[in-house]
């Protein structure tokens, strides 16, 4: 039985990492030629082709887009095997793509990226800071932090705790009119409505006792980011259901008040999701360790 090939399987992952043979060969060091003449050699293993190659354009096959994963995922393990060997003999190294929510991580994570990359000075961090929704396969993102409920899907996910969500507005807005007393009152307020959700003109509430109530809103403002926000609440414009990262220094300055004490808003959950496989580089395990302690405790000190 003939063994993989698998120097041509890495080059075939970093070709699809890099998006190009010219991005593939600098990332391992290499002449373009050498990577070309890997991947012929696999794609005339297989008997199929991985790539549609023009002169301004290379894209993944139906054969290539259905093995890329594995090629990763045998890279993957490469790196990994390797990595462990020598982590007796020397630190962690290399590049962690890490991506995460804007104003969170500006607001939590920079400071904590510092932290360990002073204590980890040989791991490069690459940090991706949107609201948007990344594919962190696609994109090539080791570590995500997501704030939200989670769907099923094939990425591992582990939970760090909660962040509460509130409802609030500036006192004098709700001096002039008035403070809802049922979620239901919130459908007569000039509500913003945060765009970045399934279903961003619906805001969904439950009691203690189990009563739950959905009211759809609207007003002045909308937007996919929470802190552009906090300047038109805290003049008074209207009201916002907003993560306590946001608001917590707002209302305990009493610049902001939170109305509807009895109902619970919301509570999602911050995860750390990574790509599905049972390996992950020492430099990766590294920084979601540390991570999982560090924001785990700063989700407690909120909660």
């Amino acid at each position: 039985m003939k063994l993989p090939d698998f120097e041509a399987w890495a080059v075939f992952a970093s070709v699809v990492e890099h998006r190009s043979f010219s991005g593939a060969a600098l990332a391992l060091g290499v002449s373009k030629a050498t990577v070309s003449k890997a991947i012929t050699r696999l794609e005339g293993r297989l008997g199929t082709a991985l790539f549609h190659r023009t002169s301004r354009r290379l894209t993944l096959t139906d054969s290539g887009q259905h093995l890329a994963d594995h090629a990763q995922r045998i890279l993957d393990e490469g790196q990994s095997a390797e990595e462990a060997a020598f982590e007796s003999a020397s630190a962690p190294s290399g590049v962690v793509r890490l991506a995460a929510p804007l104003t969170f991580g500006a607001r939590h994570l920079s400071g904590l990226i510092a932290e360990f990359m002073t204590a980890h000075p040989q791991i490069k961090v690459e940090l991706t800071l949107s609201d948007a929704f990344i594919d962190i396969v696609g994109e090539g993102i080791d570590v995500a932090l997501r704030i939200a409920e989670l769907p099923d899907s094939s990425l591992r996910a582990r939970r760090l705790g909660p962040v509460n969500i509130h409802v609030v507005g500036a006192p004098d807005y709700f001096e002039r009119m008035g403070r809802p007393q049922h979620p239901a009152d919130l459908a007569r307020h000039a509500c913003f409505v945060y765009t970045n959700t399934a279903t961003p003109g619906t805001w969904r509430f439950r009691k203690a006792g189990g009563e739950e109530a959905a009211v759809r809103v609207d007003g002045p403002l909308r937007t996919d980011n929470g802190e552009a926000m906090l300047p038109a609440l805290r003049a008074g414009l209207g009201v916002a259901r907003l993560p306590g990262f946001l608001v917590d220094d707002d209302i305990a300055a009493g610049r902001l008040e939170p109305v509807l004490a009895d109902w619970v808003a919301g509570s999602v959950g911050l995860h750390l999701v990574t790509p599905p496989g049972s390996r992950r580089p020492v430099r990766v395990e590294t920084l979601i360790e540390f991570l999982t302690e560090r924001l785990r405790s700063l989700c407690v000190r909120q909660a």
